[in-house]
């Protein structure tokens, strides 16, 4: 008997969709058309999880973050300070707030026509930049060049 042809005149004829039919049942294009599909779904939306498992309050919270921030300037009396921290963040809603976590740094006053040199160490802070007030938290120490040394669990330092 004669073997029949017919069946197979269409792939044979045409090579590209021979390799177009085993390129989609391979596996490989039906993940691509996949992820072309559900990319053309998810364009409105950069997550990719459930939206359940996000906690969206942490991520406004802590929008911008810094490790091993610091910050130099002069104060109002044109005295340099400088602000160095293990982190720091600045939140979305309050751009103009920066808040702090181990906090030492050095602040140099005048008091009687002198300068001294006051080093700073906290737990917190928080530091506004539109009135440039530092605001230290928890277990505040400042040792002053002069002997002087305040502990306490707040205090604010205009700059």
């Amino acid at each position: 008997m004669a073997q029949d042809k017919r069946i197979f005149l269409i792939f044979n004829k045409h090579k590209r969709l021979t390799r177009l039919w085993q390129f989609f049942f391979t596996g490989w294009g039906l993940i691509m058309v996949a992820s072309l599909v559900a990319g053309a779904l998810f364009t409105r939306q950069i997550l990719w999880t459930p939206i359940s498992a996000i906690n969206m309050t942490d991520i406004v919270s802590n929008q911008f973050k810094m490790s091993n921030a610091s910050f130099a300037g002069t104060d109002t009396n044109g005295k340099p300070f400088t602000i160095n921290a293990k982190s720091g963040r600045q939140e979305y809603d309050s751009p103009n707030m920066i808040y702090l976590e181990s906090v030492s740094g050095t602040v140099v006053r005048i008091e009687n026509g002198t300068d001294i040199t006051d080093n700073i160490q906290a737990n917190r802070a928080r530091y506004n930049r539109d009135t440039k007030k530092l605001t230290l938290y928890g277990h505040v120490r400042i040792d002053s060049s002069n002997g002087d040394k305040i502990l306490t669990d707040e205090m604010g330092i205009q700059l």
